[in-house]
């Protein structure tokens, strides 16, 4: 699996390029994951997209084979999106369509928000913009603290998924993922996404936004997606059904069809 070093840590990915060889430029898809998973959450997105785009998944750092930073390093969302960018740039990316699943969804917003040359589009999945009205995140800490890790993963995989959303082996591997994450890398992520406040900048937004959420987020209602729609003009904005927080996973074919049709319509 390849790396790169940057910003004092090793970056992981996973590079996919299937396109025919008439094809001469194939864009390039980014993926990046949000807290406590890695770039697998989006394995079943492949099939669809691998034929026409190179298809890139960071392990972000903090978790995957990527570096694991120690209980003082200073999370920024700035420091996640120049990790994205360094992989970019590894890969001759100069510009690429940017996909992201909660943190990682908001990452894509500050993405197109400070750094819209480099991005083609932005699709953000069960993402915010507003880290103070993330409900339940703020009692991670001390939930860890006082039970551990394992069941703060039972916790958080009810959040994530409906009964029977997945299938029992995904299930598993899901919640083993999650609960092997380092907590530092889990504790300071969280903490720096609900300092963000990106409300006053999303309108200065002219990529190509398409919106996918969850109906039933515990932790990002509906109307929070439908405030970010509505600030960014010509946004897309789809909502999934019966769907909890983890829609990369649960809902991926759906997802990714959305995306190509999306990219289809609006990039091609």
């Amino acid at each position: 699996m390849p790396s790169i070093e940057h910003a004092g840590g090793e970056i992981h990915y996973a590079l996919c390029d299937l396109t025919p060889p008439w094809i001469e430029a194939p864009e390039t898809v980014l993926f990046h994951h949000g807290v406590a998973i890695d770039r697998d959450i989006w394995v079943e997105w492949m099939p669809a997209l691998a034929a026409e785009y190179r298809v890139v998944r960071l392990d972000v750092r903090g978790y995957g084979k990527s570096s694991v930073p120690g209980p003082d390093f200073e999370w920024t969302m700035e420091g996640l999106v120049a990790d994205a960018l360094a992989v970019a740039d590894a890969l001759g990316a100069e510009r690429f369509h940017m996909v992201g699943e909660s943190t990682g969804g908001t990452a894509a917003y500050h993405t197109a928000i400070h750094h819209p040359d480099r991005l083609l589009s932005a699709t953000a999945l069960s993402a915010g913009h507003r880290g103070g009205d993330i409900r339940h995140v703020a009692t991670w800490r001390d939930f860890i603290a006082e039970h551990s890790m394992q069941a703060w993963s039972d916790d958080l995989m009810e959040r994530r998924f409906f009964p029977g959303a997945i299938p029992e082996e995904t299930w598993d591997w899901f919640h083993r993922v999650q609960s092997e994450c380092s907590v530092d890398s889990v504790l300071g992520m969280a903490g720096m996404l609900m300092q963000q406040n990106l409300a006053a900048d999303l309108a200065k937004i002219k990529t190509p936004v398409l919106i996918l959420h969850p109906d039933s987020s515990p932790f990002l209602p509906v109307e929070m997606a439908a405030e970010i729609h509505g600030l960014i003009e010509g946004s897309e904005m789809q909502v999934l059904p019966r769907a909890r927080h983890g829609i990369a996973c649960s809902h991926a074919l759906e997802c990714a069809a959305a995306l190509l049709d999306f990219l289809d319509r609006r990039v091609g």
